[in-house]
């Protein structure tokens, strides 16, 4: 049996070749965010929105969390793969990011999927506890703030019926949550977390070596 390869540069080149189907509207939105102060730490990359909206389908999903929309690359890969009147409940702590995506869900048709809420997340998670109430949501995606991971899946693990799905993005960390003289605050919420999770019985789960690791978890 084969083990884990290594993804190289040149490698990576030709799994997107094979497979990626970027159109020229997310293609737009990733080349703007590019340009942006920590971009490169921030975006995510468009295999990753791909496969976003693949689960949103496998899914049968109708009612979305995107906790963490920076310019809302996840978010529109989401409303895209929603059914009509599908919604997408997209959450930053600052309104200038979401701003930026806002014209590409525009052209893409899909801004009236789409839910958006400014301020901390643990706020609007609350809110929509409140509002919708619990097991209202099939998935959640969860790519913000990583001292705030536990929170935000504790709070989706509420929302989220059974047998729905929570994405966790950037589980390995840049490689950091392996490396025993990486005690930043960020790091250590995810190690920690990574360890929570193995051993919770609320849900299934797999670590993927995908991007900066993903973690899918479905609720039992």
């Amino acid at each position: 049996m084969a083990g884990q390869i290594a993804t190289t540069p040149t490698l990576l080149d030709y799994i997107r070749s094979c497979s990626l189907r970027e159109d020229e509207i997310l293609a737009g939105l990733r080349e703007e965010t590019a340009g942006l102060p920590f971009a490169a730490a921030l975006q995510l990359l468009p295999e990753e929105g791909q496969f976003l909206a693949l689960l949103v389908g496998i899914t049968g999903a109708r009612q979305v969390l995107d906790i963490g929309t920076f310019t809302g690359y996840s978010t529109l890969a989401m409303a895209r793969a929603l059914p009509p009147r599908g919604r997408v409940v997209t959450m930053d702590i600052a309104a200038k990011w979401p701003g930026i995506g806002e014209p590409y869900w525009e052209r893409a048709g899909v801004r009236d999927r789409i839910d958006v809420r400014i301020g901390d997340a643990r706020d609007t998670l609350a809110a929509l506890l409140a509002e919708d109430g619990p097991g209202s949501f099939d998935l959640a995606f969860i790519d913000a703030d990583k001292a705030g991971y536990p929170a935000y899946y504790a709070a989706a693990l509420r929302l989220i019926r059974p047998g729905g799905l929570i994405v966790l993005d950037n589980t390995l960390f840049f490689g950091r949550v392996v490396d025993p003289d990486a005690q930043d605050t960020d790091t250590v919420a995810i190690r920690e977390l990574n360890a929570a999770l193995r051993d919770d019985p609320r849900v299934d789960l797999t670590l993927l070596p995908f991007a900066d690791g993903v973690t899918l978890l479905r609720k039992r």
